[in-house]
């Protein structure tokens, strides 16, 4: 008698632990059963993958969906719709919202605003404070937590931690790899008198290269002394991969598509506050050592560091523009062009947003195709060309500082737990997103 299976993602190309090659994805109870031939199995639903790539749920591990408190920017709905139009199954959410979440009930609200409202996974960072450091053990092992935030540089209300006394006590009280945005809050503050009105291409003067190297030569000697894992989040200069090559037993790294794919001066000049974000774009030897980090293995995974603004807010003269870019949408897209064009292979395109996510932050059933965990699935057409355009962006601020970019490359379902949630660039089944779990806090 054959094999019977919920869904069947039959013909595609396969990428995953395993290599890749030509194989079928059975599928039962939300569970990835079998991957292989099953072309003599039948299925309640069959998606037909053939000439298409089959990979592992894509994760963006940072991104700002501003609820609650600046929904005007964007909302939980908007953010995760664009999320898995561009092909992810689930995100991280950060902290640096009004409230910020800082405890238990902050965590457990934006659990509650999720249900229901989501269309992709979730979990949600704890902003690590000098106030709240000593529980930071207990908050880091909620459920639905992804792990400790800290920012080194300004931010939201109480969420700054500049000091060495402040970075000690939150390492010291956390267990998990705690997450930092590195860069030197005391220097920035000397150096905020270089902004220039008007001109963006002084944004990178004002946050320069020394500023994020000397916070993460700060972060990675604590974190030696205590022995704790950190995660350094959109590292943007050639000097920091470098000494964090050095450092790998402690130091995770991210970097970004933004940050891998744009260059100052000409974003600046070209995009103007649409370019701004923190840290800084760079120029492209910077860049270029980024790059060196992706392709020695230093970067662990990509994220977008999803954080809109509208365009009015943007349009303000610099420095009176904030800082951040939407991306969740676009990552995908991005990052297969530069897979098509040969900075990359698509293994360690893999690497960088499933597997890098699934090890560092110790998720439960997920962030690999393998039998027996979730059945996650990014599908994208490596044949595809597509124009990148505001038009086309679900978040709310609609706008891409990618307007314009020709992408090599498209995903064309999103597959989560079973079901497809986005076909075609059309969501076909909405509000389905779960927290995700992690072995860490299984116990919480």
């Amino acid at each position: 008698m054959p094999e019977t299976y919920d869904l069947i993602v039959r013909g595609g190309e396969v990428v995953n632990h395993a290599g890749r090659g030509a194989a079928d994805v059975g599928v039962r109870a939300g569970k990835v059963v079998a991957i292989g031939d099953l072309s003599q199995a039948s299925a309640g639903e069959t998606f037909d993958a053939k000439g298409l790539t089959v990979l592992p749920g894509v994760i963006d591990s940072q991104v700002h969906f501003r609820e609650p408190g600046l929904e005007w920017k964007e909302d939980l709905e908007t953010g995760s719709r664009a999320a898995v139009l561009g092909g992810v199954v689930a995100v991280f959410e950060m902290p640096n919202t009004e409230p910020t979440t800082t405890d238990p009930d902050a965590l457990a609200d934006k659990l509650v605003r999720a249900k229901g409202r989501m269309h992709c996974d979730h979990a949600f960072y704890v902003g690590g404070t000098h106030e709240n450091a000593r529980f930071l053990g207990e908050l880091e092992r909620l459920p639905g937590c992804c792990g400790i935030k800290v920012f080194m540089g300004a931010s939201t209300g109480t969420l700054l931690v500049q000091d060495d006394e402040g970075i000690e006590q939150v390492l010291r009280h956390v267990n998990r790899r705690a997450a930092f945005h590195s860069e030197d809050e005391y220097r920035l503050a000397d150096r905020r008198p270089l902004a220039r009105t008007g001109d963006w291409t002084s944004h990178e003067e004002v946050r320069d290269a020394a500023s994020a190297l000397e916070s993460t030569h700060r972060l990675v000697r604590i974190a030696t002394g205590l022995g704790k894992r950190i995660h350094v989040l959109h590292v943007t200069t050639k000097e920091e991969m470098a000494f964090l090559a050095q450092h790998k037993d402690v130091a995770s790294v991210e970097v970004t598509p933004q940050h891998l794919t744009l260059t100052a001066p000409e974003a600046y000049e070209r995009l103007k506050g649409y370019a701004q974000m923190n840290p800084p774009i760079r120029n492209a030897e910077h860049q270029a050592g980024l790059w060196w980090g992706v392709g020695a293995g230093v970067a662990d995974v990509l994220g977008s560091d999803h954080a809109p603004h509208t365009k009015e807010e943007k349009a303000r003269p610099y420095p009176a523009s904030p800082s951040g870019m939407p991306g969740v949408q676009t990552l995908v897209p991005v990052m297969l062009t530069h897979v098509a064009e040969g900075r990359l292979s698509l293994e360690r395109f893999v690497d960088l947003t499933s597997h890098g996510a699934n090890r560092l932050f110790g998720m439960a059933d997920k962030g690999r195709l393998a039998v027996g965990n979730d059945a996650d699935i990014t599908i994208v057409d490596l044949k595809a060309r597509r124009t990148l355009k505001h038009e086309d962006m679900a978040s709310r601020v609609g706008w891409t500082p990618f307007d314009g970019f020709e992408a090599k490359g498209w995903p064309v379902a999103t597959i989560i737990r079973g079901r497809v949630i986005m076909r075609d660039d059309e969501i076909v089944a909405p509000h389905l997103g779960e927290p995700v779990r992690f072995s860490e806090t299984l116990a919480g």
